[in-house]
């Protein structure tokens, strides 16, 4: 069964193109400039999703964790997420705000790959993210269980109706629990797939508030 595994794997293409071209000749200076550039193309080539990316952090123990969800903002060489604080990731970066973004769009051959530290933009941030979510995705937001055990699906049924009537009751209820977190970027690469594996990436990096960057081997 392990050998027949490895078979399908191994026969699966990957980056097989074709790929937009990227002049390299003319980079910003700033990467959330270039950052904003990529992500215009994603949505005019109609990327799937091109706002979903990839958040890894680390426990109290050192193990890293990584999920998928959506980034909200990017400005000022920040970039800006939400999340519960009795969720997993949330717990992390409260221990550990050191964390790294990662987005990938397969159909443009392109990855960008942002670490940094997260920072919590307070109370009144995180209650107007909140009021913007759906009525259905505030209320599953409001329920404060995000990563604990779920002993039935008729708890998490009760406890979304309970959330949705107290929205209905009081539109601007909010939890002091749901916070927006900004990322303030310090290392930001960009990587290009070619189709025989001569990948280009260039790396930024921030030093005393000026951004460099230089090329990466593939």
């Amino acid at each position: 069964m392990s050998t027949q595994s490895s078979n399908i794997l191994r026969g699966l293409k990957a980056l097989s193109g074709p790929f937009p071209t990227w002049d390299t000749q003319s980079l910003p200076e700033n990467p959330t400039e270039l950052f904003l550039d990529w992500m215009k193309l994603a949505i005019e080539m109609k990327v799937k999703e091109p706002h979903a990316m990839t958040i890894s952090t680390v426990d109290s123990d050192g193990f890293p964790d990584a999920r998928v969800l959506i980034i909200k903002e990017a400005k000022d060489d920040s970039f800006y997420f939400a999340t519960g604080l009795e969720s997993q990731k949330g717990q992390h970066i409260q221990h550990n705000p050191k964390v790294a973004l990662t987005f990938y769009w397969p159909e443009l051959g392109r990855q960008i790959r942002i670490r940094g530290v997260a920072e919590d933009m307070g109370l009144e941030a995180g209650a107007i993210d909140l009021r913007r979510r759906s009525p259905i995705a505030r209320a599953v937001a409001m329920t404060e269980h995000q990563s604990q055990p779920l002993a039935s699906e008729e708890e998490l049924e009760r406890s979304i109706a309970i959330q949705e009537q107290k929205i209905d009751q009081d539109p601007d209820i909010v939890t002091p629990n749901w916070r927006l977190f900004a990322v303030h970027a310090q290392q930001i690469e960009f990587w290009q797939a070619d189709t025989d594996r001569k990948h280009t990436r260039y790396q930024y990096l921030l030093h005393d508030g000026q951004w460099t960057h230089q090329q990466l081997w593939p």
